[in-house]
């Protein structure tokens, strides 16, 4: 008998394929009587990937197979587009979800789908190049969250509120990776039932898991077998998954010596959580139509530098000092914790990104041509930010658009164009900063704000404001940091009960910078104390008589 095994799961039960498919009977049987036991409605996970469409097919296939009379309770397919999935899966998707739609119409089938995406707030481009969060890392994965876990978890808590209870199938296999396998095992702790789980972070749902212990050769035999009940080519979806793989070989396994394919994992083509993106470069390696899909994986390369310091402002985003203790080599350091991209970065990024936008207009084949990898409502957020958030108002994202696509931008927000600052004001206040960044960001911090709170009728909190200004922005550099210094010190002295030493830092902070630099006009009260950076550069007090 052919058995249907590969070495990566070593330990784990082997099935002959006549074993696989009396399983399947088991299973689709199954299936069918837990979703007859209630009327709680189910939510799909749906990819568009082997497992997710092995999931859907046994769901559907079960229940397409009930009496019509019992198919009455809601199925739904929900699928993320997180709007940067890499686009051969994107399109497959979406055409996917819309024949899933025809046929469950006509078949007669309650299975609705259902395309989710990320508030414009949490998108990838808003969030990078309009707040300027650097690219995603293991220890900052402010991604998957916004992108992912929050569309998901709004649709469900909407399913709760309107049933009272959920049932979850994923697609989830514990011989996709060991970590997988830990985490699966890990849950087994809320197991209700064979392949049901608790789900410890959704009160009144479980999660159902029909193809938990499924191995990768069995997920594609049973897609090769048995035909996709909403009429999509699974032989397609075995073509797609080869041509991501490097050596574009994806053979059937048929013994323990033949090696297994289908292991490509598709996601987000700017994903610089992994070190490579290995599908898009074996996409492109293996099918010359696919070149197209370059310029992607140069943008994404380039946002993958594991050192990225000098394209960030030293202050995290809120404008504090941050320090931390770096380890290099056995070296150990003091430095700032580097946070957003600078201006200057995140218009760069914005160019790239419309240019690569442009070209793959002009190479890309037809049926891809229409692709949008940032759209104009997330465009208008991120001048929003730009403008409100950060008092850039020289306003520079209209003038980029114009530039890079020969078009000019059209801002669907109501008054967005409305503006008493603008680039010449901006040029003039460059001007008068001179080479001074730091001058130029508190003073562009303090005209916006005074802007922003000019039609209110009571200006209530605009000194608070002001004074926020005065806190993130009117330090150099260098003081900036030293100051953080100070107080790191400080406060591991109070915790150390160094009485001396506290003394000594406290009375240091009263005194002026050496190296600081006062003009000569400039007369300064020894009675104040406040030495710092924004008094000397602002304040020109007279001498007293």
């Amino acid at each position: 008998m052919t058995e249907a095994q590969q070495p990566e799961n070593k330990g784990q039960q082997t099935r002959t394929v006549a074993e696989l498919v009396e399983y399947i009977q088991v299973l689709t049987t199954e299936i069918q009587e837990l979703y007859c036991l209630d009327a709680i409605p189910w939510v799909v996970g749906y990819s568009g990937g082997k497992d997710s469409t092995a999931t859907l097919q046994l769901v559907w296939n079960a229940i397409l197979a009930l009496p019509p009379e019992k198919r009455t309770k809601p199925v739904h397919v929900i699928t993320t587009d997180t709007l940067v999935e890499n686009p051969v899966v994107s399109v497959w998707v979406r055409k996917s979800l819309e024949q899933m739609r025809i046929a469950a119409n006509e078949q007669e089938i309650p299975i609705k789908a259902h395309l989710l995406y990320p508030a414009v707030k949490d998108t990838f481009w808003v969030n990078l190049i309009g707040k300027g969060y650097p690219a995603p890392r293991n220890r900052m994965r402010w991604c998957t969250e916004r992108l992912k876990i929050k569309p998901t978890d709004s649709f469900i808590r909407e399913v709760i509120q309107a049933n009272g209870e959920v049932i979850l199938v994923l697609g989830t296999r514990k011989a996709e990776s060991v970590k997988r396998a830990i985490t699966m095992a890990k849950h087994r702790e809320w197991r209700i039932r064979d392949h049901i789980n608790a789900n410890p972070n959704r009160p009144n749902s479980l999660i159902y898991l029909p193809i938990e212990d499924w191995r990768t050769d069995e997920v594609w035999i049973y897609l090769n077998q048995w035909q996709n009940p909403w009429g999509y080519s699974n032989k397609d979806l075995f073509i797609m998954y080869r041509g991501a793989t490097a050596d574009n070989e994806c053979p059937l396994v048929v013994d323990t010596s033949t090696p297994s394919c289908g292991d490509s994992r598709f996601g987000c083509w700017v994903c610089t959580i992994v070190n490579k993106d290995k599908s898009m470069e074996a996409m492109i390696q293996n099918d010359e139509e696919k070149e197209w899909m370059q310029p992607l994986l140069d943008i994404r390369n380039e946002l993958d530098i594991r050192d990225d310091r000098d394209k960030r402002d030293f202050r995290r985003i809120w404008g504090e000092v941050q320090l931390f203790e770096r380890n290099l080599d056995g070296e150990i350091s003091v430095e700032p914790i580097h946070g957003p991209y600078t201006k200057y970065w995140r218009e760069y990024w914005l160019r790239r990104l419309l240019q690569t936008e442009k070209e793959i207009h002009q190479t890309a084949p037809k049926n891809m041509r229409d692709i949008t990898l940032i759209s104009l409502e997330e465009l208008s957020e991120i001048r929003r930010i730009w403008l409100e958030e950060k008092h850039e108002f020289d306003d520079s994202l209209p003038r980029i658009y114009q530039q890079i696509t020969g078009e000019e931008f059209k801002d669907p927000r109501p008054g967005a164009d409305l503006s008493l600052l603008g680039s010449d004001e901006w040029a003039v206040l460059e001007e008068v900063c001179a080479d001074d960044e730091m001058h130029l960001e508190l003073m562009a911090k303090l005209l916006d704000t005074e802007r922003q709170f000019r039609k209110m009728s009571r200006r209530i909190g605009i000194y608070e404001s002001l004074e926020k200004c005065f806190t993130t922005s009117s330090r150099s550099k260098d003081e900036a940091v030293k100051n953080a210094h100070l107080k790191r010190d400080l406060k591991t002295a109070v915790e150390q009960g160094d009485i001396e030493k506290v003394k000594q830092l406290t009375l240091a902070d009263f005194v002026a910078p050496e190296e600081q630099t006062i003009r000569p006009d400039t007369q300064i009260d020894t009675a104040d104390n406040d030495k710092t950076w924004a008094n000397v550069k602002f304040k020109n007090k007279q001498t007293k008589p």
